[in-house]
């Protein structure tokens, strides 16, 4: 399970939803199938000061659609897509200014 503090938890909480298609439990965690993710109210600056401290991965089995769905829902990307020897990778902003990398991995790199 991965916490993340937000300022506007019901903002970055939608965010995540629509830019990911995951719907949140009653509880609002939102389950990636294998990660899940809380977002809390917390008493935190309203955008992250180091953005790159931690990276949020996700492995995801077709990154095109992921890409088209992120960016229909005007994602922000640090770097797009490319391919890398672990796979293809990129890595875009969340609205609280938190750094999300989404990764097919290479079929050598499960």
């Amino acid at each position: 399970m991965l916490l993340v503090g937000s300022a506007d938890p019901v903002r970055l909480r939608a965010w995540y939803a629509g830019a990911f298609g995951v719907c949140p439990d009653e509880d609002g965690v939102l389950d990636f199938g294998g990660i899940q993710l809380v977002i809390d109210r917390r008493d935190v600056a309203l955008r992250s000061v180091e953005p790159g401290r931690m990276i949020i991965t996700f492995a995801v089995d077709d990154i095109a659609t992921t890409e088209s769905r992120l960016i229909d829902h005007e994602a922000t990307w640090i770097r797009e897509v490319e391919s890398t020897p672990l796979g293809r990778i990129g890595t875009l902003v969340d609205p609280d200014g938190n750094y999300v990398q989404v990764m097919q991995p290479a079929r050598e790199h499960p």
